[in-house]
């Protein structure tokens, strides 16, 4: 699924936001990414994304080689990827469904369909009952419940997750967890970057990357 081969990352100005890379992430893996700010977390899924690509080394995602010649391939595979970001990018003024159907606007389907999958998507994330609300009334954790749904109901397989737990305490960031780990499954990976270490469970192929400057360890729990 992902397969990442010496890959390293310097920005312009000379900063190296990662160094010298290896990991592979198989189908059904449940991938959380440690490390304090700065540490080349996020970095590692604009990676991923297709956002930023390898100065050094070589990484394929999904079988699609990462590379600037490549724009078109990654296109495609953006299409079959569920990003949630920091910021939720919901678009005020629409309601929630409005704003689950536009994160399925490239894939071209249906008005029907895209209907039928954010319905779908809402419910997995349990909030049907604010299908119709508009985004600008809902509370922080539900933004971020819309944000997940956006994600998944393109039914990627590959979800990135970028600290989905923040700003959030522990019971609901352990929704948050449980709920994110709820959509793995023999062809679906999740991938999450978090500091909230501590909330970290071993279950299914759970794995822990520590990122420290860059660099990456990482290892199986249990």
């Amino acid at each position: 699924m992902i397969e990442a081969k010496g890959i390293s990352l310097r920005f312009p100005n000379g900063t190296m936001a990662l160094n010298n890379i290896d990991l592979q992430v198989e189908p059904g893996d449940m991938v959380y990414v440690t490390g304090p700010s700065g540490s080349g977390k996020t970095s590692l899924l604009k990676l991923f994304m297709g956002i930023e690509y390898p100065t050094l080394g070589s990484l394929k995602v999904l079988g699609q080689t990462m590379t600037k010649g490549q724009t078109a391939g990654i296109r495609r595979l953006r299409k079959i990827i569920g990003p949630v970001f920091q910021e939720f990018r919901l678009i005020a003024g629409r309601t929630v469904t409005e704003n689950v159907m536009l994160g399925m606007r490239f894939l071209d389907l249906p008005q029907d369909q895209l209907k039928e999958n954010a319905s779908h998507a809402l419910v997995k994330v349990g909030l049907e009952h604010k299908a119709l609300s508009l985004v600008e009334n809902l509370s922080w954790g539900e933004s971020q419940r819309v944000a997940i749904a956006r994600a998944v109901a393109r039914k990627p397989v590959l979800i990135l997750a970028d600290e989905p737990t923040g700003n959030l305490d522990k019971d609901n960031a352990l929704n948050i967890l449980e709920l994110l780990t709820s959509f793995i499954d023999e062809k679906t990976a999740v991938i999450i970057t978090t500091h909230a270490t501590h909330l970290i469970e071993a279950e299914h192929n759970s794995k822990v990357i520590r990122m420290d400057k860059g660099s990456l360890s990482w290892e199986r729990l249990g």
